[in-house]
Parts: structure tokens; C-alpha cells; sequence
């Protein structure tokens, strides 16, 4: 059986990457029963440490999918966390939910947490699915990427826009003339969607 404490203390010693923290998840799901599991990744969340929230966003990713309470937690209760980190792996794990319930059949949900009101929700679906256009469903609609995408272009949270900006920068890379075909309409004197438009088109600028 799996000590909790022995693993907490592990987990704390990570300083760099999620690779581990990712290890030790791993650890947890497949010695526990997921019923346990899950109640255990909801108290280790309350965790002071950031590595053992992590850890416990990373169990929870594992069950999104399936459990509905699990999902709600995420979006209403780990996009509150401070730490930068857990934020990372906010979006880690809800690129886990859409793959594993189907990007097509993630479209509502996406298009829910892209419409939430926390930075941090909308910011975990435009960083989580990167590179949108490998995934699939969107790697054969990918002008459906770029309209979920550009419907943020000016987003209140420059958090959101740099990740907007970037995510379309990435899809430029095989899909140039849509980017283009989207770029063509923006107004960038608005200094919210210029920003935007930057990152989108640095690709295209150093190849055209």
C-alpha cells in the first residue's frame, strides 16, 4: 500500500519540472482505488506546499473525464490556486479530459471554460490544448481552432492574450493561410488585440 506521507515528502523535494510530480500520481492512481484516490488528491489540494497541489491537480486529471464533481472542482476551485505551477498543470489535465472524453465531444465544455469568468480557466483551454492542431478533431477543422481561439483576442487578462497569440503562432506553422485569412480583419490600433496579432504573426513575418 502506498504511504501518503512518505509520498508527500518526496513530492516536496521537486524543484524543477512536473515529470515527478507526474510519476507520483501516476503511483497513487494505480495502488489505489479511485474512489480513495480521488478523496485523497481533494485533501492533499489543501496542502501548503505547491508541489503536493500539483500532485493532487495531476490524481484529479485522471478522473475529469468521469466524474462531473471532479471537473467542477477544477475549473471552480484549482483555478483559484496562486501558484503559477499549479496553473500549468490545470492545463495539462484539462487537455487530458478533452482527449480522453473526445476533442469533438469537449467542444461544450471548452467553450463553457473559454467563456468563464477566472483568467485562469479560460487560459488552462487556450494553453492545455497547444498545439491545437495536433489534436484531434481540430488537426481536420483547424479553422475551428482559430475561431475558438481568435474569439479571445481581446481578452481582459494579458495572461489569456499571450496564450491566444502564441497558440495561433503555432498553428501558422502548417495552416499560414488561415492565420492569415483571420489576421486580415483585425483592427490592430486597439492595443489589446495589437499585442495579439504580434505574437500570431511572428511565424509568418520570419517566412514570408
Amino acid at each position: 500500500m502506498i504511504d501518503i506521507a512518505v509520498l508527500i515528502s518526496r513530492v516536496e523535494q521537486i524543484k524543477h519540472g512536473f515529470k515527478d510530480i507526474l510519476a507520483a500520481a501516476a503511483e497513487v492512481e494505480a495502488e489505489l482505488p479511485p474512489e480513495e484516490a480521488r478523496r485523497v488528491a481533494f485533501l492533499l489540494f489543501s496542502h501548503e506546499s505547491y508541489q503536493v497541489r500539483a500532485l493532487a491537480v495531476f490524481i484529479l486529471g485522471a478522473y475529469a473525464a468521469t466524474e462531473v464533481e471532479v471537473l467542477c472542482f477544477l475549473r471552480e476551485e484549482v483555478s483559484c490556486d496562486p501558484s503559477w505551477q499549479v496553473q500549468e498543470i490545470l492545463a495539462k489535465v484539462f487537455d487530458r479530459y478533452c482527449a480522453e472524453t473526445g476533442y469533438q465531444q469537449a467542444l461544450p465544455v471548452i467553450r463553457e471554460w473559454l467563456a468563464d469568468p477566472q483568467a485562469n480557466v479560460r487560459r488552462a483551454v487556450t494553453e492545455g490544448l497547444r498545439i491545437w492542431t495536433g489534436r484531434e478533431y481540430f488537426r481536420e477543422y483547424p479553422e475551428a481552432a482559430i475561431s475558438l481561439l481568435a474569439a479571445l483576442k481581446e481578452d481582459d487578462s494579458e495572461y489569456v492574450r499571450k496564450s491566444v497569440g502564441n497558440a495561433l503562432r503555432d498553428i501558422s506553422k502548417k495552416h499560414s493561410e488561415l492565420i492569415r485569412q483571420e489576421l486580415e480583419g483585425w483592427d490592430i490600433s486597439h492595443k489589446r488585440l495589437e499585442q495579439v496579432y504580434r505574437l500570431a504573426v511572428r511565424w509568418l513575418d520570419k517566412n514570408s
